[in-house]
């Protein structure tokens, strides 16, 4: 690092909305001096003991949850190239302006390598058949372009452009944590980090993910930075076998589905579709563990099963403003039961209320791919509430895919989608803090990489044109 620890810009977070902006910055101004500020490690020094041990060891921090492309370097890297989907971009710059940055950052994801092929543009009369019977079943079929990187080719794409940023001259500190951002009046004047070490510029992106996403909501709250009480999604994944999905795979690769439940009107979605992937566990703050899941492009790695998260949206009114403590509350309450670990239980013995055991996991058909899961009661974790949402949503499902009600399908839990209060922005992204911008998922703009990616062109377009 050089002694001057002025820069032109910095970004907090080098997940996609960073990565994206640091992009298009030094694409247009090569000149710029842009540090990009990151908790956790670069994508090679990225390495989880667990999928070789199968035991977490406590990494701090998590390398699965952190560094160099966040938690996208090791997700499924499913790309969903509609902006009917992945966040609240259309809102913000409009429904053509969204479709256009979500097409110039798909053009960048394929420059670094992504795969050619889109799922869902050329099965029109497949895609009215799921639609006719997603109609019947009173859900809403959201259609959506898939690209997907795969978990393995993911990674290789993301390690590129990490190499050709530093090419370009983008400073990056790794394993450093920003502790505070400095603002004086109205007007933010740079960073300060865990180390005790202050960078400074005129323009400060917190480009946070969901892993970042409490913090930053101590940071707004710290500094009186305009907020809304935000959203966050709590549910299950779902494991069944690939014949269950089959249909909906191979035509869609990740079928997009709303329902609105009957009892409570609650808003379920499917998220996250995993043809032949494996079931994963993601470890935040404080070894909090959830679920996920992920799926390689190579042949040699595919399972015999799909999985997909069910996810309820809840919404918050005032006074309680906490919704990330109220996801982590649920999931730590299944972390306890299993002894830090996630709880599976079958969706027989999820509607009959009973206890999912060993003996009958084993005589299951159905092999669970997430080896060290507990079986347990998904009920003794779960509000009444949200247990009626996902059996309501299930048995909605299997009038499309029939199969995703049978006794054996698994429910994984818990699956939380952390957001941080919804920064309130403007068309450019910033914040009520003059020269503090606000991106990406973890200040509740986006919810997937691509919309993600296309916020970071975006917000790079902004300073530049401030500038």
């Amino acid at each position: 690092m050089s002694k001057n620890n002025t820069f032109d810009v910095i970004i907090i977070g080098a997940g996609p909305s960073g990565i994206f902006c640091a992009y298009e910055l030094i694409r247009k101004k090569p000149e710029l001096k842009v540090l990009m500020i990151e908790k956790g490690r670069p994508i090679e020094k990225r390495v989880c003991p667990k999928r070789t041990t199968r035991v977490c060891v406590g990494c701090k921090p998590c390398s699965i949850t952190t560094g160099f492309a966040g938690a996208g370097a090791f997700s499924d890297g499913k790309l969903s190239l509609s902006p009917d989907v992945g966040g609240n971009l259309p809102e913000i710059l409009g429904y053509d302006e969204t479709a256009e940055l979500l097409k110039e950052s798909d053009d960048i994801y394929l420059k670094f390598g992504a795969d050619q092929n889109v799922y869902g543009i050329d099965k029109q009369a497949e895609i009215e058949e799921i639609r006719r019977k997603a109609i019947n079943a009173n859900l809403k079929l959201i259609e959506c372009p898939i690209r997907h990187l795969g978990t393995e080719e993911g990674y290789k794409i993301y390690t590129r452009l990490q190499e050709h940023l530093l090419s370009q001259g983008i400073v990056m500190e790794f394993n450093t944590m920003v502790k505070d951002i400095i603002i004086e009046g109205d007007t933010v004047k740079g960073v300060v980090t865990d180390r005790d070490e202050a960078y400074f510029a005129p323009e400060v992106v917190a480009a946070i993910g969901r892993e970042g996403s409490d913090w930053f909501s101590h940071v707004c709250g710290d500094h009186h930075i305009e907020t809304q009480v935000g959203t966050v999604d709590i549910g299950v994944r779902v494991e069944v076998r690939d014949e269950v999905m089959r249909f909906l795979n191979e035509n869609l690769y990740e079928a997009k589905l709303v329902y609105y439940t009957p009892t409570f009107d609650d808003k379920v979605r499917t998220f996250c579709t995993n043809p032949s992937g494996e079931v994963a566990t993601e470890y935040y703050e404080n070894g909090l563990a959830v679920v996920n899941g992920h799926a390689y492009k190579s042949k040699e790695y595919k399972t015999n099963n799909t999985n997909f998260a069910l996810l309820v949206s809840k919404n918050f009114t005032r006074p309680f403003n906490e919704p990330i403590e109220y996801g982590k509350h649920i999931a730590q309450l299944s972390n306890m039961l299993c002894g830090g670990r996630i709880m599976v239980q079958t969706f027989g013995d999820f509607q009959r209320g009973r206890r999912t055991t060993e003996e009958r996991l084993c005589r299951n058909n159905l092999i669970p791919t997430l080896k060290d899961a507990v079986p347990g009661d998904l009920s003794l974790v779960f509000p009444y509430r949200i247990m009626t949402d996902i059996k309501e949503m299930i048995l909605a499902l299997d009038k499309v895919t029939p199969g995703i009600a049978s006794d054996e399908t698994l429910l994984y839990g818990v699956e939380v989608k952390f957001y941080s209060n919804k920064v309130v922005v403007d068309r450019d992204f910033k914040t009520s803090i003059h020269g503090l911008r606000a991106i990406g998922d973890g200040a509740s703009v986006t919810r997937g990489l691509q919309q993600a990616s296309a916020n970071g062109i975006s917000a790079a377009r902004s300073i530049l044109k401030r500038m």
